[in-house]
């Protein structure tokens, strides 16, 4: 199959639409995120360079290069998740009293855990880069950035789904409960501070 980054938007839509496995929830969790992170670098463009904004210059270049590599990362995340789903669709295939079988499925599901986990790390940090921008931007660009933290909130409670479902079928359970409590710690600080920056630049442009 073609590599899903390398498809148009309209062939991206209609492949998550159709009856076929990947993309699926965890590819479109990890496009969201990068678009957040994207117009996080929007804003800093528009204000990097500007004799306003001139004492924040090296900031900017800082956050315009961070950026880039978070939303490289994450569309990276989705071929990474699609290819993290295959193993593990064809471990639940293998028959239930095959010998191996636990093993297999353990193993790919572990495995499968990686780029949704990655997500989340990935986006809180664009989550941080939003609040900085959110403070030293171009106010013209304040509603970009508040679409950035509106993305990065669903993309964080997305990629999560796609950590629980997996967890919840490990019989390591100590690595279940450690994943579980990173992903819920991520979700109750930077849900909470993307969904604020959102609601202050709501605030800022309807007053």
């Amino acid at each position: 199959m073609e590599k899903i980054t390398n498809m148009t938007v309209d062939e991206f839509s209609m492949q998550l639409a159709a009856k076929v496995p990947v993309p699926g929830g965890g590819g479109a969790a990890a496009l969201v995120g990068a678009l957040g992170a994207a117009l996080c670098s929007m804003s800093a463009n528009y204000t990097y360079g500007k004799k306003k904004y001139a004492a924040y210059d090296e900031e900017l270049k800082a956050i315009l290069d961070e950026c880039d590599k978070l939303r490289k990362g994450l569309l990276d995340l989705i071929q990474k998740d699609a290819d993290g789903f295959e193993p593990l669709s064809k471990a639940y295939a293998i028959p239930a009293d095959a010998p191996g079988r636990g093993e297999a499925l353990e193993k790919a599901t572990i495995d499968a855990l990686e780029a949704p986990m990655e997500m989340l790390r990935a986006i809180k940090r664009s989550v941080e880069l939003l609040e900085r921008m959110e403070e030293i931007g171009s106010p013209l660009m304040i509603s970009d950035v508040g679409c950035g933290a509106a993305l990065a909130s669903s993309a964080l409670k997305s990629s999560s789904l796609n950590v629980f479902i997996n967890t919840g079928s490990l019989k390591d359970r100590a690595l279940a409960e450690k994943l579980e409590a990173e992903a819920d710690a991520i979700l109750a600080d930077y849900v909470a501070r993307a969904d604020k920056i959102a609601e202050r630049v709501t605030e800022k442009i309807r007053s």
